[in-house]
């Protein structure tokens, strides 16, 4: 049983920390080299991916997304999808995919003359389920060393889950030692009295056979 309840944790965790991942902001600094528009196929399985700021995505197959390409300093590529989240999860609320497009569109930029920028997304990149992380917003910075800022949101927000769960686990400790522990110690007082007992009815009863083997 201890096994089980170690594995539930971490297993919930491990998944809270891949949610929090997956939607709270994160800032790359990038050239951008292109913008365009392509048709993607919405499969079943990796619907999960792409926003949903309206009804009709859960029932098309295919659909118009824009595509936000840049190239780290390092000389990665990454290619961020331009989706509105509209009032849908997670709530960052854009509603300006195509001003963003615009701004992208305008900020291409070559090697020999790079242009740098920070972009605001969220979402993870992977090539297997097609997965593109959805850019917030972008601006300028003067070079590829340039500060991202401060994450303001995330730390907001880490610091109120932590005090939320510092709150339940406060709450279950107390509770714990008032109505818990006490109810354990009862029982095991009972069942150190029932072993006590059914140790003098033994010994009783072997005293009893040793006025047998005197006789």
């Amino acid at each position: 049983m201890r096994y089980i309840g170690w594995t539930i944790l971490i297993t919930f965790w491990v998944c809270l920390a891949a949610f929090l991942h997956y939607t709270l902001p994160h800032r790359d600094i990038v050239r951008i080299v292109s913008t365009y528009e392509e048709r993607q196929q919405l499969n079943d399985w990796t619907r999960i991916f792409w926003s949903r700021p309206d009804e009709q995505s859960d029932a098309m197959i295919t659909r118009d997304v824009q595509f936000i390409q840049g190239v780290r300093a390092n000389g990665k590529p990454i290619v961020y999808r331009n989706e509105d989240t509209g009032w849908s999860w997670p709530p960052y609320f854009k509603f300006d995919t195509a001003n963003l497009y615009t701004e992208a569109a305008d900020a291409v930029s070559t090697r020999a003359a790079p242009e740098w920028y920070v972009v605001t997304h969220y979402g993870w990149r992977n090539e297997f389920f097609s997965a593109f992380p959805n850019a917030i917003s972008i601006r300028q910075v003067d070079g590829p060393d340039a500060s991202k800022g401060i994450y303001w949101v995330n730390i907001i927000i880490l610091a109120l889950l932590f005090a939320f769960f510092y709150a339940i686990w406060v709450r279950w400790r107390r509770f714990r030692q008032a109505r818990i522990d006490p109810k354990l110690e009862e029982l095991q007082d009972s069942w150190e009295a029932a072993g006590d007992a059914v140790d003098e009815k033994r010994g009783r009863f072997r005293r009893w056979l040793d006025t047998w083997k005197s006789k």
